[in-house]
């Protein structure tokens, strides 16, 4: 295995070669640390790294009195991000390598025991005029807090309702299409074929395939600057912007309990339990003048929840998170520039799950010193369970995205 100098070594390598035989074009803080555009305008790159550091402290409620704190400081993501084109600018590609522990933990006998660095690799052809096919690594049309970018978030992290019910990423192709209806109408299309297991497995697919389909509706005209897949109006939009999402996705012999997410479901003989898993979304973003409202709604189901042995009867243990949730974020950015943000958050799963049901309300404040690329946030979650312990939870970071 590559050790971690060879990796550095390497992409010093690259990157003195790049300035050796490109051209750097103009560039600025937050658009990428380094830009290249070959002379013969052939292929680019862009090269832009981010880092965010988090230090949180939660403390228990045992029902009558909170416990101490834990304390926890920790580099949530590091990360290194390519992009460009290449021969055309029809073809475009994107790559993102994790090297915080969240990105590359998770190593196991299906991706041969190695750390899981590879985030993004796809490449985005645009083949004939508003359609697009990509095909490689990368984030399935799942629901919008997913589909943002963790550069772009106005509270610490994304909502229970991503981590219990998102669809992530995985390997397969994707067609993406935008439709102009005349006026403002835009509708954007999207279908995925992929794994149905996740990123960077390598060993095989052990289930089924997986097929994603989102429909989004903008009937007031695209947002600025993609503003809809970004949280929190920095733009301030002059006029009521909204984007209205449904994804629908069902993974056939899925072997994961949370479709291409969770753990596998083994049995007791060495085999995987498979099941078909549906998931669906309804989710929309409305904006004006500094307000941001977002809602989202997921629900997940399965042919059979409990996970059963070879014989088809007896049950193994493992359980598939099946049951829904709703996610509301409302925020409201001042002309200095802070943001304050509120966010609440119902989990509720189905009573064969045996899962604790959970509540959540956020308070946040952001002060965005140039935009997304670099801000100062902190939040403040009270968390409520039927089963598990309640808890207060105060978390602060910094985000720097070149």
């Amino acid at each position: 295995m590559i050790k971690a100098k060879q990796y550095f070594f390497l992409l010093c390598v690259l990157l003195t070669s790049l300035v050796q035989a490109q051209e750097i074009s103009d560039t600025k803080f937050g658009k990428g640390m380094i830009n290249f555009i070959a002379k013969d305008s052939s292929f680019s790159v862009k090269f832009a790294p981010r880092i965010q550091s988090r230090y949180q402290s939660q403390w228990d409620f045992d029902g009558e009195e909170y416990g101490d704190p834990d304390l926890n400081f920790i580099v949530r993501r590091a990360r290194l991000k390519f992009g460009g084109f290449a021969f055309t600018p029809k073809l475009k590609y994107k790559m993102e390598l994790g090297l915080s522990n969240r990105d590359i933990s998770g190593a196991s006998i299906y991706n041969k025991n190695t750390p899981r660095y590879i985030l993004d690799a796809v490449i985005m052809w645009n083949f004939h005029e508003n359609f697009e096919l990509w095909a490689g690594q990368t984030k399935l049309p799942g629901n919008i807090e997913r589909v943002v970018s963790s550069a772009n978030l106005q509270l610490i992290d994304r909502s229970l309702l991503n981590s219990k019910f998102n669809i992530d990423r995985d390997m397969g192709v994707q067609l993406r299409h935008k439709t102009k209806w005349g006026g403002n109408f835009v509708t954007r299309e999207k279908f995925s074929i992929s794994q149905g297991e996740g990123r960077n497995i390598t060993v095989g697919n052990l289930g089924g395939i997986q097929y994603t389909s989102r429909l989004e509706l903008l009937p007031f005209g695209e947002f600025s600057s993609k503003g809809d897949y970004s949280q929190g109006d920095l733009k301030r939009e002059k006029s009521v912007k909204a984007m209205f999402g449904f994804t629908y996705d069902i993974n056939n012999n899925a072997v994961k309990n949370r479709s291409n997410m969770g753990s596998y479901m083994t049995q007791s003989g060495g085999g995987l339990f498979e099941t078909d898993i549906e998931t669906v979304f309804i989710d929309g973003v409305v904006k004006y003048k500094g307000f941001a409202l977002t809602g989202e709604y997921a629900h997940r189901d399965a042919d059979t929840i409990e996970a059963l042995e070879a014989d088809g009867s007896t049950k193994t243990g493992a359980v598939v998170g099946a049951g829904s949730a709703i996610n509301f974020q409302g925020s409201y950015l001042f002309k200095n520039n802070v943001e304050m943000t509120l966010r609440y958050t119902n989990v509720d799963f189905k009573e064969v799950t045996r899962l604790s049901d959970l509540q959540q309300i956020t308070y946040g404040i952001s002060k965005y010193v140039v935009g997304h690329s670099l801000k100062i946030q902190a939040d403040l979650t009270f968390s409520q369970s039927d089963a598990t312990r309640d808890y207060v939870l105060f978390r602060t970071g910094f985000d720097l995205h070149f």
